[in-house]
């Protein structure tokens, strides 16, 4: 083990380096289940990254990026190629937050092994630590089939933006009982599939809260 030095001019003593700060990683914030709160926020930029970054545990490059940045009115048109711009600006603009990037719209619902190939790309070029990916007891197979082979996973449910064509809008969900009970199910359905953590998305306060 060895330690660097650096030399004050002033007194021509040698000072030690600060230990430089080690990213966080998805083991450490799982520890921190029914413990320590977690902060999590969106960035898009580098920019971004480097002004949150030292307040938060995870960093979410949103595909919200679609409408934020691009001034699309869906997420649904955000494509694979731009979540990885941005996914890999975030990384280079963090130093200890754990960065996670979303899944487009089109890039993982067709089979678990198109999900796998989706999510290899952007581990690989955006040098993330994970994906999240929206959906419920339909995507549990997938889920698990990331985790499976070494991709951590954030689940998201209740109020899915990629799904606003057949949802119809942006409101909240779980108003009636069949659709909180529905709700649960998935979120309950994508934890034992492996994923490390959920979003859960503009659903009524005590769904959120049970």
């Amino acid at each position: 083990m060895s330690t660097t030095f650096t030399l004050d001019t002033a007194t021509s003593r040698a000072h030690p380096l600060p230990e430089p700060v080690r990213r966080l990683t998805v083991p450490a914030i799982q520890k921190r289940k029914g413990g320590e709160p977690i902060v999590m926020l969106t960035a898009y930029t580098a920019r971004m990254a480097q002004l949150l970054d030292p307040h938060c545990d995870l960093l979410l490059v949103g595909d919200s990026l679609g409408q934020v940045i691009y001034g699309l009115d869906t997420t649904v048109r955000v494509t694979l190629d731009m979540m990885i711009a941005h996914g890999a600006a975030v990384v280079r603009g963090s130093y200890r937050s754990v960065v996670i990037v979303d899944m487009p719209f089109g890039s993982y619902e067709a089979s678990p092994e198109a999900a796998f190939a989706s999510a290899a790309r952007v581990m690989k070029e955006t040098g993330a630590a994970g994906v999240k990916l929206e959906g419920g007891e339909a995507m549990a197979a997938t889920v698990a089939f990331l985790v499976a082979r070494g991709i951590p996973v954030i689940g998201h449910v209740g109020l899915t933006p990629q799904a606003v064509n057949t949802l119809g809008g942006y409101g909240a969900r779980g108003r009636s009982e069949a659709e909180a009970a529905k709700i649960l199910a998935d979120a309950q359905a994508i934890a034992a599939a492996g994923a490390f953590a959920i979003v859960v998305e503009g659903v009524v306060e005590p769904l959120a809260r049970g």
